[in-house]
């Protein structure tokens, strides 16, 4: 998070941000794994704004960036103990997958133990 710019802005990557009122209420990063394919990270919404569209706003501009720069498969990891993240993203058309479907170039963060994978139309 120390430099957004240079990990998650370069290639086809971004980094979004939800603001309030000039306060950051959620975040979503897109980090260009190559061939086509794209890991999600960064996925946060403060407790005060879930379940208000925030994670749904910042998943769409994702999934528009994403279509934009011809990527056409997302992949993302996450803890088991995140519930409400797993029915979020199997609510909206994410895959659970093993950790051994993901690809090699994948970035794998130890704490997560639960993986999905998106197709983008």
């Amino acid at each position: 998070m120390k430099d957004i710019s240079n990990f998650y802005q370069k290639a086809n990557g971004n980094f979004w941000i939800a603001l309030d009122n000039n306060m950051v209420v959620g975040t979503i990063a897109l980090f260009d794994i190559g061939n086509n394919e794209a890991a999600i990270r960064k996925m946060f919404v403060h407790k005060d704004y879930r379940g208000k569209g925030v994670a749904k706003k910042l998943l769409e501009t994702l999934l528009q960036w994403a279509r934009k720069k011809h990527i056409m498969t997302l992949f993302l990891g996450t803890t088991l103990a995140f519930l409400a993240a797993h029915r979020f993203y199997e609510k909206n058309g994410f895959i659970e997958i093993q950790k051994e479907e993901l690809p090699k170039n994948f970035p794998i963060i130890d704490v997560d133990k639960k993986f999905y994978k998106f197709i983008v139309l």
